[in-house]
């Protein structure tokens, strides 16, 4: 059986914070190893405690940090200081440009998922695995509202509704075969689906998940 992750939760709501940390060790694949309040806490917490992956909200008001993206920001402080600790970023806000500021270094160790997914806990697990192993995943509904508004110029890039399910599931960083469970298909007609998008937007396909997360962000950007 695989170590627990050893974990460190920020998020400014005492409840919040306690009601995550419960759920997550009730999980047994988690260890939380700190449980702090705001940015500056957390960059204590991981420097003294170096954590497998944290679990932070976006918004922790105080300290000296842009309002409002604290946990982005802090989020990046600690890739910058320590590149193999994974960060997932608990979002109230569905806005993609929340999601764009996330990755805008990179998405190798980073997730952002709404904050609704913390009572999804297989969701949860499924990000903070993903970040742990350098994946990438960024939250389906925030690839729905972009896929219902974007504007495709050319008939031929148009994507079609099962390759728009398939992206979805690696926006999720699911791999194929993940995909294919989630989806009920084989595993041949989601490597056929890959190909096609991947095809249909000029990108290179990799079997990276954050790669593949890169690529759906590559697709919906502005």
């Amino acid at each position: 059986m695989a170590e627990p992750l050893r974990t460190v939760v920020a998020d400014d709501h005492y409840l919040v914070r306690e009601g995550t940390r419960r759920l997550l060790e009730m999980s047994g694949e988690i260890v939380v190893v700190g449980a702090v309040g705001n940015a500056d806490e957390l960059l204590d917490a991981v420097r003294r405690l170096t954590p497998d992956v944290v679990v932070t909200d976006i918004r922790m008001p105080g300290g000296q940090w842009r309002a409002g993206f604290e946990g982005i920001d802090a989020a990046h402080r600690v890739h910058a200081e320590h590149p193999g600790i994974g960060v997932v970023v608990l979002s109230q806000y569905a806005d993609a440009l929340f999601a764009f500021e996330l990755f805008k270094h990179g998405t190798e160790g980073f997730a952002y998922l709404l904050k609704d997914r913390v009572g999804d806990l297989e969701e949860l697990l499924g990000a903070i695995r993903a970040v742990a192993t350098g994946g990438s995943v960024i939250d389906p509904k925030v690839v729905e509202g972009l896929l219902a508004r974007r504007d495709v110029r050319e008939e031929q890039e148009e994507l079609t509704p099962r390759e728009r399910d398939v992206l979805r599931e690696m926006a999720r960083g699911r791999s194929n075969g993940g995909i294919a469970r989630a989806l009920h298909l084989s595993i041949s007609s989601v490597e056929k689906n890959v190909n096609a998008i991947f095809t249909k937007l000029g990108l290179e396909n990799s079997a990276d998940v954050h790669r593949r997360v890169a690529a759906v962000l590559a697709y919906l950007g502005p």
